[in-house]
Parts: structure tokens; sequence; C-alpha cells
């Protein structure tokens, strides 16, 4: 019996990291030992108060039963406290907060309650895949705005504002940006509410990176005067507390926005098990020392990973926040696919091609912090190993 799959699949592939991970794992069973530096999985634990929290969670015999499609009101309340005391802003737990399974599952929640055929959504080049997956999923029209290195991974908004727009709903964007590790301060976030004002276009904020190796303090899109008017926000604990495989991440914003999500999302899942509510408070609460350091041990790994992209022949940008290092790709290689190819065949080192996040990618690398010291140093021998029988 042949199943034809369905047509909202028919320009979306599986996601790169699945087939590549997968392509790794087989290598690995070889015999082929690969050090990957690709996707961003934190290696670290979290706090331990978040897996005490949640095993004395576990430990109660009420805590596995269905919860609410929107959190405990402790959960919401503990993101409120987050947000105001990280970002000044000030939510209504009650209704600007929607807990998620991983903002990636917030980013299908949103297409799939405001996008259909004919909608036109905006979206960074280069920028995370599933922004396009999940536009295109949703039957709309994607329409790329271009992020490059020579205006400072910013889009040109003016150039924009020049450009049909009417039938633009969304604009995804993602400030600290990935893969480019850009920040975005609050004159530009100013100036891209009045954007999103004056063509009537939503926009959604993904805000996961704020907290990894930045000099600044973290900012939130909704803490412009006037931006809840049109913008939501996606966040995230994966990153900022090592907890990706827990999948908790929060959607920010308008009330009524919001609760249109949730009809969407109530139709999906069954809420989030109480234990991990439990836990996400206990990192909700962490201060100051948690990120000091958390960022002091990136900050050494991302020394390493530095030295071994230059020894490439790469050139990192400087000023790059999160946990990935881009960098701008040798002249003797064609694009980041070329170098990733002969790294990953010839060094046994995996580093991202930065391709896959757009054209406006294809001249780089990304490289993840997301592995011990110790494995970051054999990366760096094999590479420099590698790059002498090269030169010889």
């Amino acid at each position: 019996m042949n199943i034809s799959i369905a047509s909202r699949l028919a320009h979306t592939g599986e996601y790169y990291f699945s087939r590549k991970l997968r392509e790794l794992a087989a290598l690995n069973a070889a015999g082929a030992n690969i050090i990957s530096l690709g996707i961003g999985s934190p290696d670290l634990p979290p706090h331990p108060s978040v897996i005490e929290a949640l095993t004395q969670a576990a430990a109660q015999p009420n805590a596995h039963g269905y919860q609410s499609y929107q959190g405990t009101p402790t959960l919401r309340g503990a993101m409120a406290g987050f947000y105001q005391r990280h970002y000044g802003v000030a939510l209504d737990p009650a209704t600007e907060i929607l807990p998620l399974l991983g903002s990636k599952e917030g980013l299908m929640h949103i297409g799939m309650t405001f996008l259909e055929a004919g909608d036109v959504v905006l979206i960074p080049n280069p920028g995370y895949p599933t922004y396009r997956a999940v536009a295109e999923i949703c039957g709309a029209e994607v329409r790329e705005y271009d992020l490059t290195e020579a205006q400072g991974w910013l889009p040109d908004l003016e150039a924009l504002a020049e450009t049909d727009l009417s039938r633009v709903k969304l604009m995804l964007v993602n400030y600290p940006h990935m893969p480019t590790g850009t920040a975005a301060d609050l004159p530009f976030l100013t100036r891209l509410v009045a954007f999103a004002k004056a063509h009537g276009i939503l926009l959604v904020h993904d805000n996961p990176y704020g907290f990894i190796l930045n000099e600044t303090p973290p900012v939130s899109l909704l803490a412009v005067p006037g931006a809840r008017e049109v913008a939501i926000e996606l966040n995230s604990l994966s990153k900022s507390h090592n907890m990706a495989g827990w999948r908790v991440g929060m959607l920010v914003g308008r009330a009524d926005i919001l609760a249109d999500v949730l009809r969407f999302k109530s139709n999906m899942d069954s809420g989030m098990f109480l234990p991990v509510q439990q836990a996400a408070m206990a990192a909700l609460a962490l201060g100051e020392d948690w990120f000091a350091a958390l960022n002091a041990t990136y900050r050494s790994r991302r020394e390493l990973v530095l030295e071994l992209l230059r020894a490439l022949g790469c050139a990192p940008a400087p000023g790059q926040t999160g946990l990935f290092i881009w960098a701008a790709v040798p002249a003797s290689f064609t694009d980041g696919y070329a170098l990733s190819d002969a790294v990953l065949a010839e060094a046994r080192v995996f580093l991202t091609p930065g391709g896959i996040f757009g054209s406006n990618g294809l001249g780089y690398i990304r490289a993840s912090l997301c592995q011990p010291e110790a494995l970051l140093r054999e990366a760096l021998a094999r590479v420099e190993n590698w790059c002498l029988v090269r030169s010889a």
C-alpha cells in the first residue's frame, strides 16, 4: 500500500540535525569517534536545587495526573517574577504568560493559530531553520529578510518598508541572534516596534540566548514602550538553565493573543508534568551566581573554540553572545559545507555549515561550545594536526 504524504510537507524535509546526528551516530558506531561541535545542547547539568525539586515532586502520589494547559499559577508566577527581575517587564501571570513544552513547540502553535494560505511571513536569512518549516507547514508564503555582516546582522527596516508588506502577518525575529551571536539594543528594538506598528505586523521574538556570554544585561522586546501592542515573545530554560531535554518554555505578551494560541495548544497536549513545573520554578529562582558560574565555563570553552576556528583560517566576528561561535570560512574553501565535510572526514570533528541557516550563511561555519574542555582540546589537536598535513 502506497500512502502519500500531505501536501503541507511538500517543501519541508527532515530537520537538518535530525539527519546529521543519525549520520554521526553511524560513523561513531563504525569506530570513527567524532567530536561534534554541532547542535547547541548544553552538556552541563541543571543546578542541584532543580534536580532536587524534580525528585521531591515526583515522589508525591498526586503528581502524575494531567495538568492545566496553562501550567500551574505558581509556575506562571515564577515566570512573571523572572521577567520582572531580569528584564524589568511586568506581566500578569494569569493572562500574559503561557508555559510551553519548549519554545520550539510555541513556534508551531503560533503558526497554526495565525497563518494560512495567502499570508506572508518574514523570516531572517540566516536564521533558525524551524522558522521556515513552520511557515511552510502552515501554508503561508515565506519571504526572507536579509541579514548580512555588512549590516551588522540587523535587518534594514527602511528597505523592508519600501517593499509590498500588505500580506505580511508575522515577522520572526531572534536577538541575541542565532547563528551569528549578534545582540540587539533597545534603540534597534524600538525601531523594530515602530516598523511593526506602521505596517500592522505581529512580531514574534524568539529570545532564548540572552543570558549566555552576554556582556550587557539581557533585553526583552516587551521592554520597549508600546511593544505589547504588536509583539509576543518566546523564551526558554533550555540554554539559560541547562534544561534542553526538560522542554520548558514560555510565550509572553498580550492576553488576547495568548488566549488565541491556547485555543490551538489545548488541543495538542495535556499539560506539563507537574514535577517538571516544580523544577522549573526552582530554576527560575536562581540568582546571578548561577549565570556567573555558567558563563565562566563557557568563557573558557570559547577561547578553545576560537583557537580551533582560527587554526582552520576562519574569521570569527567579535562581540558574539550565546552558545556558538560564528565565523567566516577561508577563501580556500568554497563555502561552509565544503569546510564542514573536509573537517569531518579528515579530522573527525563536526562543525555546522552556515548554509543550513540560509543563503546568507553559505560563507560561514558555526561551532558549539557544548563540549567539555578536554574534548575541545582534543578537537583542537585533531584540527591542528590536519592543518599541518594539508600544508605539508
